[in-house]
This record gives C-alpha cells, structure tokens and sequence, in this order.
C-alpha cells in the first residue's frame, strides 16, 4: 500500500502527493488511518470508464432475463412484499 501522512502533506504540500503518486494509488493516513486515496487522473477515469461498463452489463442481463420470462411480475407492491414474506420470489 502506497501512503503519506496527512502531515506530511500539510508540511511539503502536493510535492508529497507528487513524489509518491507515480507509484499507484496513495492513501493518506490520518490519526493513524487511512482516511483518503488520491489517485491520477487517468487512474480514476479508468474507475469511472470500468463501473459504468458494469452499470451497462447488469442492465443487459436483467433486460434477458425479462425476455427469457425468467422474471416474476407483480401487480403490486404488497403483493411482492406477500411474496417475499413467503419466499416466492427466488
């Protein structure tokens, strides 16, 4: 794991981050925990570009199971709530 102190830090200012950053991923240590990760800039695009292509790939499974009849609809939501008191819904 690649940390600074949040002293250090508040003492050399970003040069802290700078130096360290090259290395991957810093988490910065407060009281003795970790409190923030600082990342690049195209570290964090690449988070972004990766959680979005899940969003996209959850949404498409859901949209084939509803075409392959795989999801149970209810008229309302008591009645779902009926069906998982009941465990109906798996």
């Amino acid at each position: 794991m690649n940390v600074v102190p949040a002293q250090e830090i508040k003492r050399r200012g970003i040069a802290a981050v700078d130096d360290l950053i090259a290395k991957g991923d810093l988490h910065v240590i407060r009281n003795n925990q970790p409190q923030y990760v600082v990342l690049s800039e195209a570290r964090y695009q690449d988070l972004i570009a990766a959680e979005q292509e899940s969003h996209i790939a959850r949404v498409r499974a859901s949209l084939e199971e509803v075409k392959a009849g795989k999801v149970k609809k209810f008229k309302s939501a008591a009645e779902l709530l009926e069906a998982m008191d009941a465990g109906e819904t798996a």
